[in-house]
Protein backbone atom coordinates (compact mmCIF):
# COMPACT_ATOMS: atom_id res chain seq x y z
CA UNK A 1 0.00 0.00 0.00
CA UNK A 2 2.73 2.63 0.83
CA UNK A 3 4.22 2.27 -2.66
CA UNK A 4 0.89 3.07 -4.35
CA UNK A 5 0.88 6.79 -3.66
CA UNK A 6 4.37 7.51 -5.12
CA UNK A 7 3.34 5.60 -8.24
CA UNK A 8 0.19 7.70 -8.55
CA UNK A 9 2.21 10.86 -7.98
CA UNK A 10 4.52 10.12 -10.93
CA UNK A 11 1.76 8.88 -13.22
CA UNK A 12 1.45 11.06 -16.35
CA UNK A 13 4.47 13.02 -15.13
CA UNK A 14 5.15 14.66 -18.51
CA UNK A 15 1.61 16.02 -18.67
CA UNK A 16 1.86 17.36 -15.11
CA UNK A 17 5.19 19.08 -15.85
CA UNK A 18 3.78 20.57 -19.06
CA UNK A 19 0.82 22.02 -17.13
CA UNK A 20 3.03 23.87 -14.60
CA UNK A 21 3.42 27.06 -16.71
CA UNK A 22 -0.35 27.22 -17.25
CA UNK A 23 -1.03 26.70 -13.54
CA UNK A 24 1.50 29.38 -12.55
CA UNK A 25 0.04 31.80 -15.08
CA UNK A 26 -3.47 31.17 -13.80
CA UNK A 27 -2.38 31.65 -10.18
CA UNK A 28 -0.35 34.79 -10.84
CA UNK A 29 -2.67 36.45 -13.36
CA UNK A 30 -6.11 35.39 -12.14
CA UNK A 31 -5.64 34.94 -8.40
CA UNK A 32 -3.06 37.75 -8.10
CA UNK A 33 -5.16 40.11 -10.20
CA UNK A 34 -8.27 39.27 -8.19
CA UNK A 35 -6.58 39.94 -4.83
CA UNK A 36 -5.07 43.17 -6.22
CA UNK A 37 -8.49 44.36 -7.41
CA UNK A 38 -10.19 43.59 -4.08
CA UNK A 39 -7.44 45.31 -2.07
CA UNK A 40 -7.51 48.47 -4.16
CA UNK A 41 -11.30 48.62 -3.97
CA UNK A 42 -10.78 49.90 -0.41
CA UNK A 43 -8.64 52.83 -1.60
CA UNK A 44 -9.42 56.17 -3.24
CA UNK A 45 -7.43 55.35 -6.40
CA UNK A 46 -8.22 57.68 -9.29
CA UNK A 47 -6.14 57.77 -12.48
CA UNK A 48 -3.46 55.53 -10.96
CA UNK A 49 -3.61 53.00 -8.08
CA UNK A 50 -2.59 54.40 -4.73
CA UNK A 51 -2.65 52.84 -1.29
CA UNK A 52 -4.70 55.45 0.54
CA UNK A 53 -7.33 53.54 2.49
CA UNK A 54 -10.91 54.75 2.65
CA UNK A 55 -12.53 51.59 4.02
CA UNK A 56 -15.99 50.90 2.62
CA UNK A 57 -16.45 54.40 1.17
CA UNK A 58 -16.24 53.18 -2.43
CA UNK A 59 -18.93 50.58 -1.79
CA UNK A 60 -21.21 53.08 -0.04
CA UNK A 61 -20.76 55.51 -2.93
CA UNK A 62 -21.41 52.68 -5.38
CA UNK A 63 -24.75 51.70 -3.85
CA UNK A 64 -25.82 55.35 -3.67
CA UNK A 65 -25.18 55.88 -7.40
CA UNK A 66 -28.35 55.77 -9.53
CA UNK A 67 -26.41 54.60 -12.58
CA UNK A 68 -25.15 51.52 -10.73
CA UNK A 69 -28.60 50.76 -9.34
CA UNK A 70 -30.08 50.99 -12.85
CA UNK A 71 -27.39 48.63 -14.13
CA UNK A 72 -28.24 46.11 -11.39
CA UNK A 73 -31.95 46.38 -12.15
CA UNK A 74 -31.27 45.83 -15.86
CA UNK A 75 -29.05 42.86 -15.12
CA UNK A 76 -31.72 41.24 -12.93
CA UNK A 77 -34.43 41.66 -15.59
CA UNK A 78 -32.12 40.56 -18.38
CA UNK A 79 -30.67 37.67 -16.37
CA UNK A 80 -33.96 36.19 -15.17
CA UNK A 81 -35.50 36.32 -18.65
CA UNK A 82 -32.38 34.90 -20.33
CA UNK A 83 -32.29 32.00 -17.86
CA UNK A 84 -35.96 31.16 -18.31
CA UNK A 85 -36.22 31.53 -22.08
CA UNK A 86 -32.84 30.02 -22.98
CA UNK A 87 -33.47 26.92 -20.84
CA UNK A 88 -37.03 26.44 -22.12
CA UNK A 89 -36.28 27.13 -25.79
CA UNK A 90 -33.01 25.18 -25.69
CA UNK A 91 -34.67 22.15 -24.11
CA UNK A 92 -37.64 22.22 -26.52
CA UNK A 93 -35.31 22.42 -29.53
CA UNK A 94 -33.19 19.59 -28.13
CA UNK A 95 -36.29 17.46 -27.53
CA UNK A 96 -37.42 18.03 -31.13
CA UNK A 97 -33.99 17.16 -32.54
CA UNK A 98 -33.88 14.07 -30.34
CA UNK A 99 -36.78 12.61 -32.33
CA UNK A 100 -34.25 11.52 -35.00
CA UNK A 101 -35.66 13.97 -37.55
CA UNK A 102 -34.31 14.25 -41.08
CA UNK A 103 -31.48 16.72 -41.69
CA UNK A 104 -30.74 16.82 -37.97
CA UNK A 105 -27.11 17.81 -38.56
CA UNK A 106 -28.22 20.74 -40.73
CA UNK A 107 -30.70 22.03 -38.16
CA UNK A 108 -28.18 21.59 -35.35
CA UNK A 109 -25.61 23.61 -37.30
CA UNK A 110 -28.14 26.36 -38.08
CA UNK A 111 -29.18 26.69 -34.42
CA UNK A 112 -25.61 26.59 -33.13
CA UNK A 113 -24.10 28.91 -35.75
CA UNK A 114 -24.98 32.20 -33.96
CA UNK A 115 -22.91 31.08 -30.97
CA UNK A 116 -19.82 31.08 -33.20
CA UNK A 117 -20.23 34.82 -33.76
CA UNK A 118 -18.76 37.39 -31.40
CA UNK A 119 -21.13 39.43 -29.25
CA UNK A 120 -20.02 42.56 -31.11
CA UNK A 121 -21.13 41.07 -34.44
CA UNK A 122 -24.40 39.84 -32.93
CA UNK A 123 -25.07 43.25 -31.40
CA UNK A 124 -24.44 45.07 -34.69
CA UNK A 125 -26.63 42.62 -36.63
CA UNK A 126 -29.54 43.07 -34.23
CA UNK A 127 -29.00 46.81 -34.06
CA UNK A 128 -29.66 46.81 -37.80
CA UNK A 129 -32.59 44.38 -37.60
CA UNK A 130 -34.29 46.40 -34.86
CA UNK A 131 -33.68 49.77 -36.50
CA UNK A 132 -37.13 51.30 -37.16
CA UNK A 133 -36.03 52.91 -40.43
CA UNK A 134 -34.87 49.80 -42.29
CA UNK A 135 -35.31 46.85 -39.91
CA UNK A 136 -38.26 44.68 -38.88
CA UNK A 137 -40.58 47.64 -38.36
CA UNK A 138 -39.88 49.05 -41.83
CA UNK A 139 -40.35 45.66 -43.54
CA UNK A 140 -43.71 44.96 -41.86
CA UNK A 141 -44.96 48.49 -42.55
CA UNK A 142 -44.06 48.03 -46.22
CA UNK A 143 -46.41 45.02 -46.24
CA UNK A 144 -49.33 47.30 -45.43
CA UNK A 145 -49.32 47.37 -41.62
CA UNK A 146 -48.76 51.12 -41.33
CA UNK A 147 -49.45 51.31 -37.58
CA UNK A 148 -46.99 48.56 -36.62
CA UNK A 149 -44.38 49.76 -34.10
CA UNK A 150 -41.33 47.78 -33.05
CA UNK A 151 -38.31 49.86 -32.03
CA UNK A 152 -37.16 48.50 -28.65
CA UNK A 153 -33.63 49.89 -28.92
CA UNK A 154 -34.97 53.47 -29.08
CA UNK A 155 -37.45 53.13 -26.24
CA UNK A 156 -35.95 53.48 -22.75
CA UNK A 157 -38.77 51.46 -21.18
CA UNK A 158 -38.21 48.32 -23.26
CA UNK A 159 -34.63 48.63 -24.53
CA UNK A 160 -33.43 45.78 -22.30
CA UNK A 161 -35.83 43.45 -24.13
CA UNK A 162 -34.22 44.34 -27.45
CA UNK A 163 -30.89 43.22 -26.00
CA UNK A 164 -32.61 40.10 -24.67
CA UNK A 165 -33.70 39.11 -28.20
CA UNK A 166 -30.11 39.27 -29.47
CA UNK A 167 -28.78 37.35 -26.46
CA UNK A 168 -31.31 34.54 -26.92
CA UNK A 169 -30.57 34.34 -30.65
CA UNK A 170 -26.88 33.84 -29.93
CA UNK A 171 -26.92 31.68 -26.81
CA UNK A 172 -29.88 29.35 -27.19
CA UNK A 173 -28.00 27.12 -29.63
CA UNK A 174 -25.38 26.27 -27.01
CA UNK A 175 -28.08 25.40 -24.48
CA UNK A 176 -29.75 23.21 -27.11
CA UNK A 177 -26.53 21.27 -27.73
CA UNK A 178 -25.94 20.72 -24.00
CA UNK A 179 -29.52 19.54 -23.51
CA UNK A 180 -29.32 17.30 -26.57
CA UNK A 181 -26.20 15.65 -25.16
CA UNK A 182 -28.10 15.02 -21.93
CA UNK A 183 -31.10 13.58 -23.76
CA UNK A 184 -28.88 11.28 -25.82
CA UNK A 185 -27.51 9.92 -22.54
CA UNK A 186 -30.97 8.74 -21.39
CA UNK A 187 -31.33 4.96 -21.61
CA UNK A 188 -33.65 3.91 -24.45
CA UNK A 189 -35.29 1.39 -22.10
CA UNK A 190 -36.77 4.26 -20.08
CA UNK A 191 -38.63 5.55 -23.14
CA UNK A 192 -39.84 2.05 -23.97
CA UNK A 193 -41.08 1.47 -20.41
CA UNK A 194 -42.93 4.81 -20.43
CA UNK A 195 -44.67 3.88 -23.70
CA UNK A 196 -45.65 0.45 -22.37
CA UNK A 197 -47.12 2.04 -19.24
CA UNK A 198 -49.02 4.53 -21.38
CA UNK A 199 -47.37 7.57 -19.81
CA UNK A 200 -47.86 10.69 -22.01
CA UNK A 201 -44.66 12.03 -23.52
CA UNK A 202 -44.89 15.37 -21.72
CA UNK A 203 -45.13 13.57 -18.36
CA UNK A 204 -42.16 11.40 -19.28
CA UNK A 205 -40.09 14.51 -19.93
CA UNK A 206 -41.37 16.41 -16.89
CA UNK A 207 -41.23 13.70 -14.20
CA UNK A 208 -38.59 11.26 -15.49
CA UNK A 209 -36.23 12.75 -18.06
CA UNK A 210 -35.70 16.25 -16.63
CA UNK A 211 -34.89 14.99 -13.08
CA UNK A 212 -32.36 12.58 -14.61
CA UNK A 213 -30.75 15.52 -16.45
CA UNK A 214 -30.18 17.49 -13.25
CA UNK A 215 -26.36 17.71 -13.68
CA UNK A 216 -26.80 19.04 -17.23
CA UNK A 217 -29.26 21.67 -16.03
CA UNK A 218 -26.97 22.76 -13.20
CA UNK A 219 -23.93 23.05 -15.49
CA UNK A 220 -25.95 24.94 -18.10
CA UNK A 221 -27.30 27.24 -15.39
CA UNK A 222 -23.76 28.08 -14.25
CA UNK A 223 -22.55 28.74 -17.80
CA UNK A 224 -25.50 31.02 -18.57
CA UNK A 225 -25.31 32.88 -15.25
CA UNK A 226 -21.59 33.66 -15.49
CA UNK A 227 -22.19 34.93 -19.03
CA UNK A 228 -25.06 37.12 -17.83
CA UNK A 229 -23.01 38.75 -15.06
CA UNK A 230 -20.23 39.80 -17.44
CA UNK A 231 -22.43 40.85 -20.40
CA UNK A 232 -20.80 43.89 -22.00
CA UNK A 233 -20.05 43.57 -25.74
CA UNK A 234 -23.68 43.00 -26.70
CA UNK A 235 -24.87 46.13 -24.91
CA UNK A 236 -22.07 48.32 -26.27
CA UNK A 237 -22.64 47.12 -29.83
CA UNK A 238 -26.43 47.49 -29.74
CA UNK A 239 -27.11 50.55 -27.63
CA UNK A 240 -23.91 51.85 -26.04
CA UNK A 241 -25.85 51.81 -22.77
CA UNK A 242 -28.58 54.09 -24.12
CA UNK A 243 -30.98 55.66 -24.57
CA UNK A 244 -29.29 57.67 -21.82
CA UNK A 245 -28.34 55.00 -19.29
CA UNK A 246 -31.49 52.90 -19.81
CA UNK A 247 -29.54 49.80 -20.89
CA UNK A 248 -26.55 50.22 -18.56
CA UNK A 249 -25.06 46.99 -17.15
CA UNK A 250 -22.46 46.43 -14.39
CA UNK A 251 -19.61 45.43 -16.73
CA UNK A 252 -20.03 48.65 -18.73
CA UNK A 253 -20.17 50.65 -15.51
CA UNK A 254 -16.84 49.12 -14.45
CA UNK A 255 -15.24 49.90 -17.82
CA UNK A 256 -16.47 53.49 -17.83
CA UNK A 257 -15.33 54.13 -14.25
CA UNK A 258 -11.85 52.74 -14.86
CA UNK A 259 -11.07 54.04 -18.33
CA UNK A 260 -13.35 57.02 -18.97
CA UNK A 261 -14.03 58.56 -15.56
CA UNK A 262 -10.52 57.66 -14.30
CA UNK A 263 -11.94 56.44 -11.01
CA UNK A 264 -10.12 53.15 -10.41
CA UNK A 265 -11.31 52.75 -6.82
CA UNK A 266 -14.96 52.89 -7.86
CA UNK A 267 -14.33 50.53 -10.79
CA UNK A 268 -12.53 48.06 -8.51
CA UNK A 269 -15.42 48.14 -6.02
CA UNK A 270 -17.97 47.44 -8.79
CA UNK A 271 -15.86 44.61 -10.25
CA UNK A 272 -15.51 43.09 -6.76
CA UNK A 273 -19.30 42.99 -6.46
CA UNK A 274 -19.43 41.24 -9.84
CA UNK A 275 -16.81 38.75 -8.65
CA UNK A 276 -18.85 37.98 -5.53
CA UNK A 277 -21.91 37.40 -7.70
CA UNK A 278 -20.05 34.86 -9.83
CA UNK A 279 -18.68 33.16 -6.72
CA UNK A 280 -22.19 32.86 -5.26
CA UNK A 281 -23.11 30.88 -8.36
CA UNK A 282 -19.92 28.87 -8.94
CA UNK A 283 -19.07 27.78 -5.38
CA UNK A 284 -22.39 25.95 -4.72
CA UNK A 285 -22.10 24.32 -8.16
CA UNK A 286 -18.53 23.19 -7.44
CA UNK A 287 -19.64 21.80 -4.07
CA UNK A 288 -22.55 19.90 -5.62
CA UNK A 289 -20.42 18.54 -8.45
CA UNK A 290 -17.26 17.67 -6.51
CA UNK A 291 -17.67 18.04 -2.74
CA UNK A 292 -20.98 16.19 -2.59
CA UNK A 293 -19.67 13.35 -4.75
CA UNK A 294 -16.62 12.95 -2.56
CA UNK A 295 -18.77 12.60 0.57
CA UNK A 296 -21.10 10.14 -1.10
CA UNK A 297 -18.15 7.99 -2.23
CA UNK A 298 -16.64 8.27 1.23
Amino acid sequence: MPSTRPNQLFRNLNAKIASIPMILTAVVVFLGGTVWTVVYSFTDSKLLPRMRWVGLDQYERLWNTSRWLISIENLLIFGILVLIFSLVIGFVLAALLDQKIRFEDTFRTIFLYPFALSFIVTGLVWQWLLNPDFGVQSVIRSLGFENFNFDPLYNADIVIYGILIAALWQGTGLVMVLMLAGLRGIDEDIWKAARVDGIPMWKTYLFIVIPMMRPIFITTLVIITTGIVKVYDLVVAQTGGGPGIASEVPAKYVYDMMFLSQNLGQGFAASTIMLLTVMIVVIPWAYLEFGGKGKRHG
